[in-house]
């Protein structure tokens, strides 16, 4: 079964807001950050062994996602993002990948992340229900957005193989289709093994410094030369370490604060506080840096999401994270998707 949906079919003035209703119908409530015009996207979903593997291409775009409090150990998924065009940044935990064509990481959809893009795109998701990863993976904590190498040769086993399910999802009959899922998951498994061995040659090295890091993260002069100087390595160690996870000390560094600022602009306790104060008390020293720092992270500058987050509490409209929707965009009703 194929569902597709186009925007080559529609007039340009309609191409927005018909991607959002069809991206919501899969990803659930998200706030979708689309050009004012020249948008252009499909969506075409196929299904491998009854899991949804759905194909994105689109114009540049960026969105952010806040899943339901509701999500539950029944309704939660992880989904396997392969990168086929584009480069394209993924964030969760703190953890900021950049996937180029070949490259492949995990989400968990049952906790916040947001992806962005620059350029025109195109990537592969496969969800799956988070039982059945945790157990074809013998995982109980998911390794999320953490780049699979397409150079390495595992990666590149797992891209060309997410690329042959998509093709011939058409055409495989049911066992051929679970045969084939079958044989994703254990080099998936193999491709997660090989990227924990590889980051965990010093696991001990780099526990400690993410907990130096998360210590002093208040401090503005937190940088590569003071955490090195803490766990007595170089620099440039301290910066390969990081390169194996597919992201920076400096995007980790930032992306916790901007973690603790955005709880503290959603915590009532700290309402007599401005923004400023909040962004200087977790290290960040220039007020415009962090302003635009925050909305490209979240899609929402820090005043309009402490000012949403006020009517969330407050219970006026829903109970649930659909504050953050855009201005006029509807929500849309499929509580169950994630």
């Amino acid at each position: 079964m194929s569902q597709l949906f186009s925007t080559d079919l529609l007039p340009a003035s309609d191409r927005i807001d018909a991607w959002q209703w069809n991206a919501q119908r899969i990803c659930g409530d998200c706030r979708i950050r689309l050009p004012k015009s020249s948008f252009k996207g499909s969506i075409e979903i196929r299904h491998v062994a009854g899991l949804p593997l759905t194909r994105f291409s689109s114009s540049p775009l960026s969105f952010w996602k806040w899943p339901f409090d509701t999500v539950s150990a029944e309704n939660r998924s992880c989904i396997v993002i392969t990168q086929i065009a584009g480069v394209r940044r993924y964030i969760q935990n703190g953890a900021d990948v950049l996937l180029r064509p070949g490259d492949s990481t995990l989400i968990d959809s049952g906790k916040p992340w947001s992806s962005s893009c620059d350029t025109d795109c195109v990537r592969l998701y496969l969800r799956v229900p988070r039982w059945i990863m945790e157990d074809r993976l013998r995982l109980r904590n998911i390794p999320v957005a953490q780049k699979i190498s397409g150079g390495l040769p595992s990666g590149a086993a797992l891209f060309r193989l997410s690329l042959s399910l998509y093709d011939e999802a058409k055409w495989m009959r049911e066992g051929q289709s679970a045969t084939a899922v079958e044989a994703f998951f254990n080099i998936l498994s193999a491709c997660v093994s090989v990227d924990d061995t590889h980051v965990q040659h010093r696991p001990e090295l780099m526990g400690r410094i993410l907990r130096y890091i998360d210590a002093h993260i208040s401090e503005p002069t937190l940088g590569p030369g003071e955490v090195a100087s803490a766990v007595e390595v170089s620099v440039r160690h301290v910066h390969r370490l990081f390169s194996a996870t597919g992201s920076t000390l400096g995007d980790h560094i930032r992306g916790r604060r901007l973690e603790r600022c955005r709880n503290d602009l959603a915590n009532p306790t700290f309402r007599e506080k401005t923004v400023t104060e909040i962004a200087f008390s977790w290290g960040f020293s220039d007020a415009a840096h962090f302003s635009h720092s925050f909305k490209r992270q979240f899609g929402i500058s820090p005043r309009a999401f402490r000012e949403q987050s006020a009517i969330g509490q407050s219970g006026a409209h829903d109970d649930r994270v659909n504050v953050f929707l855009q201005p006029g965009m509807s929500e849309f009703p499929y509580s169950n998707s994630n």
